[in-house]
């Protein structure tokens, strides 16, 4: 039998005086009731209650046992509470996992105004470029930046980002210009390696999609090292607006081919599922969504 049950039902009778009190405050029937009494006082081998016709009463055990049931029960009950999608307020550690770059540049200056609004979470924030397994490493929420077609995320969508062909003014001014996508395999390029296209670079100008194959120069897993090469005159890159955005605006570098756009790429939170979505990720979520309602890393002029 359930001991929860027997503490709940015990607890009952003797706070509402009452086998009848208990059976009208539980909705269970009488003989229900007895039952659940009767094999908890069976189990741990006491009488807890002392019955007459006219009147019931606490053994000493029973006082004892009483006493105990309501600090389990109330425990169990805050226990439920701090996890429940119905909690009044968002507690308890959130580990998010996001990728290096715009962690750094864009999510970090947050946390501190996410924590004001929700003082009871606690963060672990752990950042990397790799594809995490949320539910195997134990992540709440992770930010992902990829294909807005994908169909396989389960989470909300709270920005977006393009993919911008760049170099720097000292590359440009001792290489041959670019006039399309194709000229790319006669300059020296700045890779990210962890591309889902590889070495192909996908545009889309003048009616029709271009597909390039890029030769690298140089080639790193991290989008900080690769900006940073560019920046230095290292070759051309591409990479996210939200990273060189500001760059371009302020002409450390230069947008190359501006009639042909590259891809689009998502920017979602995301979570293992959507069935009782915990307050805390709830909170987490809504804030991000309304943080990136507007951004200005695609205004490059």
């Amino acid at each position: 039998m359930d001991r929860a049950l027997e503490m709940q039902v015990f607890c009952a009778v003797v706070e509402k005086g009452s086998f009848i009190g208990a059976v009208e405050f539980l909705e269970m029937s009488k003989a229900a009731v007895s039952r659940h009494v009767n094999a908890l006082e069976e189990r741990l081998g006491v009488r807890l209650l002392q019955r007459t016709t006219r009147r019931l009463s606490l053994t000493e055990e029973g006082r004892l046992f009483h006493q105990h049931a309501r600090e389990v029960l109330g425990l169990m009950a805050q226990a439920e509470l701090a996890v429940s999608s119905g909690a009044s307020e968002p507690v308890g550690v959130l580990r998010v996992n996001a990728p290096v770059s715009f962690g750094v540049l864009h999510l970090a200056p947050l946390w501190s105004a996410f924590l004001a609004q929700h003082p009871k979470v606690e963060l672990d924030i752990s950042l990397n470029d790799r594809l995490v397994d949320l539910v195997e490493e134990g992540y709440d929420v992770a930010v992902r930046i990829a294909r807005l077609e994908s169909s396989s995320l389960v989470g909300r969508r709270i920005a977006s980002t393009r993919m911008r062909l760049c170099a720097s003014p000292a590359y440009i001014a001792q290489h041959p210009p670019l006039s399309e996508p194709k000229d790319l395999a006669d300059h020296r390029v700045v890779a990210y390696s962890n591309f889902s296209s590889g070495n192909e670079w996908h545009f889309t100008g003048h009616g029709r999609e271009h597909v390039v194959t890029t030769r690298a120069s140089i080639r790193c897993n991290n989008g900080d090292t690769c900006r940073a090469i560019a920046l230095a005159g290292g070759g051309i890159l591409l990479q996210p607006s939200f990273m060189v955005g500001e760059d371009i605006r302020r002409g450390a570098l230069v947008e190359l081919l501006p009639g042909y756009q590259s891809v689009e790429l998502g920017i979602y939170a995301v979570y293992p599922t959507r069935k009782h979505l915990a307050p805390k990720v709830r909170a987490l979520i809504n804030f991000l969504v309304e943080q990136f309602a507007e951004v200005d890393w695609e205004a490059v002029e």
